[in-house]
This record gives C-alpha cells, sequence and structure tokens, in this order.
C-alpha cells in the first residue's frame, strides 16, 4: 500500500489505532453513568491547556491533559457538592475553558487560529513524533485503568449504592473515571478533534449495544467499532482528501444506523424465543381435586 509508504501517515493510523481503543474503552462507563456528553465539556476545558501550551511554548498535548485532568476533578466535585447550582457551574467551566483557549491561543507568539483549528477539529496526518509516544503513554494508562479495573468501574456505573455498600471506594473510583476520561479527550485531540472526541466515546458504544446485550460483549464490540472507524476513516481522508476527524464520526454514524437496522428484527426473535419459552414453562391446571403433587411444569 503506498499509504504506508509516507511516514506521517504511519504515524497517522498509528494514532487512529490507539484512539480507536482508548475513547469506547472509557466510553462505556460514561454511557452506563448517563455522563455521554462529559467527553464533550472536558473536549471545551482541554482547549485552555492548548492555549496555555502556545503562550508557553510547551507541548500542547501534554498541557492539555494536566488542564483536562484537573478540569475532570472539578467536575466531579461539582456533582457531588453542586446540587442545584451545578448545571450553571459546569457551564461556566465549559466555556470558560474554551474561551480561555482561544484568548491564550491569540496572545502566543507562534499561535494561530490554524493551529487551534487542528486540536479543535482534527489533524490526523500532523501527529509528530513526540505526539505518537505521548499517545503511547496515555492510551497505555487508559487501556490499564479501563481493563484491570473493569469489575469495579462496571459495579459503580450500575450502582452507586450498592457499590459503597459492598465496599468498593465509590468516590475514589469516580474520580478515577473522571480522569481517565480526561486523558482519552486530550489522546483523541489529534485525529478526530476537541469538539468531536465525545462522539467517538459514545456512538461506538450505542452501536454495539444494538446487538449486544452483555456488558463484556459490548465492550469488545465498541472497541472493534472504534478502530474500524478510525482507521478507515483515516485511510479514507488520505486518499478523499476530506478532514479525518469529520469522516471518522459520519463512519461511526452509519455503523449505528445499519445496527439499529438490524437490531429490530433480532429484537422480535429474541421476543419470540422468550415467549415461546414462557409459554412452555406455565404450570398446566390441575383437576379440581388433585393434590400439589399432581402439578407438572
Amino acid at each position: 500500500m503506498d499509504i504506508l509508504s509516507y511516514a506521517f501517515m504511519q504515524r497517522a493510523l498509528i494514532a487512529a489505532v490507539l484512539v480507536g481503543i482508548t475513547a469506547p474503552a472509557i466510553g462505556i462507563y460514561l454511557v452506563q453513568r448517563r455522563q455521554a456528553l462529559m467527553g464533550d465539556g472536558i473536549g471545551h476545558v482541554a482547549l485552555t491547556g492548548v492555549g496555555l501550551g502556545f503562550l508557553l511554548s510547551t507541548n500542547p498535548v501534554w498541557m492539555a491533559t494536566a488542564v483536562a485532568v484537573l478540569g475532570a476533578v472539578v467536575m466531579e466535585l461539582i456533582r457531588w457538592y453542586g446540587k442545584t447550582r451545578g448545571d450553571i457551574a459546569l457551564a461556566m467551566l465549559f466555556y470558560g475553558g474554551m474561551a480561555a483557549g482561544v484568548m491564550f491561543t491569540s496572545l502566543a507568539p507562534n499561535g494561530s487560529n490554524a493551529n487551534l483549528t487542528s486540536y479543535l477539529f482534527g489533524s490526523i496526518t500532523t501527529v509528530s513524533p513526540s505526539d505518537i509516544t505521548t499517545i503511547w503513554l496515555l492510551a497505555a494508562f487508559v487501556v490499564l485503568v479501563t481493563v484491570g479495573l473493569r469489575r469495579q468501574l462496571f459495579a459503580i456505573s450500575q450502582d452507586e449504592e450498592f457499590a459503597r455498600v459492598t465496599g468498593l471506594p465509590v468516590r475514589l473510583l469516580n474520580l478515577l473515571v473522571a480522569v481517565t476520561a480526561a486523558v482519552t479527550v486530550t489522546v483523541a485531540m489529534r485525529v478526530v478533534g476537541l469538539l468531536l472526541v465525545s462522539a467517538l466515546m459514545v456512538i461506538p458504544v450505542a452501536a454495539a449495544q444494538q446487538i449486544s446485550r452483555s456488558f463484556v460483549t459490548t465492550f469488545a464490540l465498541a472497541i472493534g467499532i472504534g478502530v474500524a472507524v478510525t482507521f478507515s476513516g483515516t485511510v479514507t481522508s488520505f486518499y478523499v482528501d476530506v478532514p479525518s476527524g469529520a469522516t471518522i464520526v459520519l463512519l461511526a454514524i452509519g455503523i449505528f444506523i445499519v445496527l439499529a437496522a438490524l437490531a429490530t428484527p433480532l429484537a422480535r426473535k429474541r421476543a419470540k424465543a422468550a415467549a415461546v419459552a414462557e409459554e412452555g414453562c406455565t404450570l398446566e391446571v390441575p383437576p379440581a381435586r388433585a393434590t400439589a403433587d399432581d402439578v407438572r411444569v
């Protein structure tokens, strides 16, 4: 393949595959917790880190990671203690993060709208060797957390009160989920951009849920879909000369639509099978004078 003869495309494909793994891996817990838009909010905050990176002439990815992690922790604290004013505080945090990112970028000596746009919507062909090293390290952290602590994270995602009763450190695990989501956002921002990263965390999971009912199967299928759309979207963007981030998200939406269409007859078959099974287990009505021993299942 001639695409592999270009060093920048080799780096782009590596980054795409890593993002395809990490985004759905943490996204499944966010979907279970009904926090599907959390990645979008963290992306707004991470933009401040990108702007600071330009302003201070440091690596924008690492700076965005630090700011995103701090923002995710603040978001989690607001969720605990914010009560009725929590939504207002979160809105101020999100939009303040975006405004600060734009301001810092404009003040940076080497900053420009073009640089900021590549982080907002992704520019996978500009991934540098240092970016690959950073993405590898951050992706390894995400995989270790989401796979190594899958039982604990699943428990708090399903029922926090039950998890607390069983002795799990619920608040610590909630913070870990928030931090891992923040790290995932910065991993994915060079591929799909800060404004589209939430889609890659949610859509593959939603697509997998159309045809899967178990957590493990959904987890594996979502990662498979994530890798498929990021890889194919990157290749498509190279040959067709279209934005990689938008291409990847549209492919993910297309897979969701296809699987949703296939899920309808599948759901009917399952319902029919369940009805047959239920009918077979119905108790036969015994004669009027029959004893309990005469009742057959």
